[in-house]
């Protein structure tokens, strides 16, 4: 098979976390300043939709109390900041369901027959219904766009390819507000082994010249 290979009714658009709770209010009377890469991940929804694409948000669903989320030993926390004095310890959560914080962000155009992906942990795979919902579709290549590129989207790429599904993550839809290193060297040297990297408009090219039959 040709790296180049690709059916369009056999691929689905994933949106990891890009959430509310991810992406500062706008100041009242303004529109929102969105940064250049959810700018792109609004264009590969509008031209997915376009082309009756499936469309899947991975989505933060966390308990206010903390609840669902495990204290487990790790050096730092996600800034990679080192824990006081070496106590590990539970941080806030940005997103809480039953939220704002935890919808879908309006720039997007979440449609009550796109697929809601509630999670707990890094991964979008990870206990949730989405490896269920991609075979029933006959999908078997998902195009992944979203944050942290260190955190969750680099968890369900490993998770998708070990599915044995056809990732393609978006380099330019993609980002990360903890060090823009960790995307790079992602982007460069670890996801090529396991996914296709290509940029918004190489993969605006791809839909766009896809045969639809």
């Amino acid at each position: 098979m040709n790296v180049n290979h690709f059916e369009l009714k056999k691929t689905a658009l994933l949106f990891f976390d890009i959430l509310n709770g991810y992406v500062p209010e706008a100041e009242p009377g303004k529109p929102p300043l969105l940064k250049p890469w959810i700018q792109n991940a609004v264009q590969l929804g509008k031209a997915g939709r376009a082309v009756g694409m499936s469309v899947f948000f991975a989505k933060g669903n966390h308990r206010p109390d903390n609840a669902t989320t495990a204290l487990i030993l790790t050096d730092t926390n996600n800034s990679l900041t080192p824990w006081p004095n070496g106590e590990v310890v539970k941080g806030k959560m940005h997103v809480i369901a039953g939220d704002k914080s935890s919808e879908v962000l309006a720039d997007l155009e979440p449609k009550p027959e796109d697929y809601y992906i509630v999670k707990y942990r890094w991964s979008a795979f990870f206990q949730t219904y989405l490896d269920l919902a991609l075979r029933a579709r006959g999908i078997d290549t998902v195009i992944v766009s979203g944050g942290s590129t260190d955190v969750g989207v680099a968890s369900t790429l490993y998770s998708g390819r070990d599915l044995d599904y056809n990732m393609i993550v978006v380099s330019d839809a993609c980002g990360t507000s903890h060090d823009q290193r960790a995307h790079d060297t992602l982007m460069e040297l670890i996801f090529p082994r396991m996914a296709r990297v290509r940029t918004t408009d190489e993969v605006l090219n791809m839909i766009r010249n896809a045969n639809t039959t």
